[in-house]
């Protein structure tokens, strides 16, 4: 009975929230557009250039072309999504070669030990600085711009006082001929599939694991997944770290396919790295994107530069059109957060 003395209506309880699969958040949220976007660029070119860009050789130097790059941005995916930023990740890949490429001199040889000592050198010199970063940002309270900023010139400077500035280039043929030419059967090469499987990795821990639900969480509302139990602090240490690893591993791969440690060829990584990420339809604010997105977001500069010689224009284009995305993406995710605002 209400206090006026009518009976009171029950109250219907609401259905439970439908749980979504974890395959649906992979693929879902913004990665469609963005696809749809790669698509109708490989088919512009396809009609420009039918015979000289729709080839398997072609398909695989695109692929081989972002390899690198896609490994480095699936780590930079988590640190973004959770509204943070990393810009040590192109010089953290070059101290890992460096790192790899000393590591493999010292054991000496050709055999597959000596590589695993070169990757196991590159991955956790990457962990080291990825760890260094995540500690200060959630310890000492310092702002991941500051901070990756910081260990952005500590890392390339260190790769610099190793090798005095020149490019290491005694590095295992047996590396070069596997890892970085060589193919599965004799048309995928290992280093597109390595990366696609980190890749998928990445996106499975993102969309389908609790770390996943806790990067989402904290980059949505970080005070919010605090007072949830979420221990935040260390959350963001292993995201951080788990970017570095990534960037050592990147490091090997690139020394792989160069060769050498090209210590002045990854000046601008950090920086497409994290377009190839907002392009892919992750915030910048954090709490929404996927690593399907973050894949498509690789490829379509690749895609561009590789279109853009074979119809013969200048490749500087890509640069234009791919900053001109940049600008609309982050333009339209900033009318998504206002429109949920205002809800």
């Amino acid at each position: 009975m209400s206090a006026q003395g009518a009976p009171s209506a029950a109250v219907e309880p609401e259905p439970p929230a439908r749980r979504v699969p974890w395959w649906q958040r992979f693929v879902t949220g913004s990665s469609a557009p963005i696809g749809l976007i790669l698509i109708g660029l490989i088919v512009v070119f396809s009609l420009l250039e039918y015979e000289n860009f729709v080839s398997i050789s072609n398909g695989r130097n695109i692929a081989t072309d972002a390899a690198v790059l896609l490994v480095l941005a699936v780590g930079s995916t988590f640190v973004i999504v959770t509204a943070g930023i990393d810009l040590s990740v192109g010089s953290v890949l070059v101290f890992a070669g460096v790192a790899a490429a000393k590591a493999m001199e010292a054991v000496g040889g050709e055999s597959v030990g000596t590589l695993l000592v070169g990757l196991a050198a590159a991955l956790l010199s990457g962990l080291a600085w990825g760890a260094l970063n995540g500690f200060l940002i959630a310890k000492a309270k310092i702002p991941a711009l500051i901070v990756t900023l910081g260990t952005l010139g500590m890392a390339l400077g260190a790769a610099l006082l190793i090798t005095g500035g020149v490019d290491q280039r005694d590095v295992p043929f047996k590396l070069v001929e596997t890892v970085g030419s060589g193919r599965l059967f004799g048309e995928l090469p290992y280093l597109v599939l390595i990366a696609f499987a980190v890749a998928l990795a990445g996106g499975i821990l993102l969309a389908a694991t609790r770390f996943g639900r806790y990067t989402y969480a904290i980059g949505s509302n970080e005070e919010g997944a605090r007072r949830a139990g979420v221990a935040v602090d260390r959350h963001l240490i292993k995201v951080y770290a788990l970017a570095g690893t990534l960037s050592g591993l990147a490091g090997f791969l690139s020394l792989a396919r160069f060769a050498t440690t090209t210590i002045g060829g990854h000046s601008t990584d950090n920086l497409q790295a994290i377009a190839a990420i907002v392009i892919g339809g992750t915030s910048l604010f954090g709490g929404v994107g996927t690593m399907l997105g973050t894949v498509f977001g690789v490829f379509i500069p690749a895609v561009l530069q590789n279109g853009f010689v074979i119809v013969g224009l200048q490749p500087f284009w890509q640069q234009v059109a791919v900053g001109a995305v940049l600008i609309i993406a982050v333009y339209l995710d900033q009318l998504r957060r206002r429109s949920n605002y205002q809800r």
